[in-house]
């Protein structure tokens, strides 16, 4: 079984309740560990993976809460920092389909400081970019950079998801789009959501989003859709892979789960990068991973509503 590790943010989400998808009209609030990287690589330890989280949290009973819930999810977090800055915040409002708003307050994320010792860890493993707030300047954006050299070096498999967030780019769309085309050009595989793909691409159908992207470098695609599933595109294949019927109360981490999910089962081979030419097994993966994905959507916060491998082969 290959390593992933998942670089990038670990932040407290307080998650406003009943109240629509209105943050000014929020009172009462609820305590949640969050940040995409965080989120996959408990995905990852919870169907029985081997993940390793780096990134930084805040001194004080913050940064232990958070790094106390990867380690409850068996999460390595040996190369986990921590900052003199607040933890990261963010607040969120569900609406009644489910669908979220974000308001963030950066600190200790934008902090983690570049480890070259990690370099050797990352030979024939898989690294995992997907981090929300990586792409924003500072150390983070530094240290994201040379681990990403460190894997192109190492010969890891790369995976990308850019998780873009509207409220922390604003009029900065075309320079998050000019940060992402490096890591789209060299990963072997991108997950992004149909909002993402479609701003990458500079176009609106899913084919044409995918040539696009196949173009700059991509040579697996995942686009997911929701309760529609995932548009799966490779080179030479091209298919929209169905989920399973559930009612999502909270889409809070349901990307981060199934693309963890997705990892996790690709860490399993003897060499992940078998699956860029086995297109079958490769959808069979994507719909065991819309399983998980949609599984997440059924109970609050992310990290507690991810499955299980039980959970997940039950359904």
């Amino acid at each position: 079984m290959k390593k992933v590790f998942c670089i990038g943010e670990l932040l407290i989400d307080f998650i406003a309740e009943n109240q629509g998808n209105d943050l000014s009209k929020a009172n009462l609030f609820t305590k949640k560990a969050g940040g995409a990287p965080a989120n996959v690589a408990c995905a990852i330890a919870k169907l029985g993976g081997l993940s390793k989280f780096i990134g930084c949290v805040g001194p004080g009973q913050f940064g232990s809460f958070l790094l106390g819930v990867l380690e409850d999810n068996h999460v390595d977090i040996s190369l986990a920092q921590r900052s003199k800055s607040f933890t990261t915040l963010a607040f969120v409002s569900i609406a009644d389909d489910g669908e979220r708003d974000f308001v963030f307050s950066r600190g200790a994320d934008k902090k983690l400081k570049y480890d070259s010792s990690i370099k050797n860890s990352f030979q024939d493993n898989i690294i995992h970019f997907g981090s929300a707030t990586a792409l924003l300047g500072g150390d983070l954006e530094a240290a994201y950079g040379r681990y990403f050299f460190d894997a192109l070096t190492q010969g890891s498999f790369i995976s990308f998801d850019p998780n873009f967030r509207a409220d922390l780019w604003k009029e900065g769309e075309k320079i998050f789009i000019k940060k992402c085309m490096p890591f789209i050009q060299k990963a072997h595989l991108c997950k992004f959501s149909l909002e993402e793909a479609q701003l990458l691409s500079g176009k609106t159908d899913l084919e044409e989003c995918c040539g696009v992207l196949h173009e700059v470098g991509a040579k697996i695609i995942t686009i997911t859709l929701g309760s529609e599933g995932t548009f799966l595109s490779t080179e030479n294949s091209k298919q929209t892979i169905p989920s399973i019927p559930v009612v999502p109360v909270d889409t809070t981490g349901a990307g981060d789960s199934f693309i963890g999910c997705l990892l996790y089962q690709i860490s399993l081979l003897h060499d992940p990068m078998e699956i860029l030419e086995d297109t079958d097994q490769l959808a069979e993966m994507v719909k065991v991973a819309n399983k998980a994905g949609a599984l997440t959507t059924t109970n609050f916060g992310a990290i507690p509503s991810l499955p299980n491998l039980e959970q997940l082969q039950a359904v």
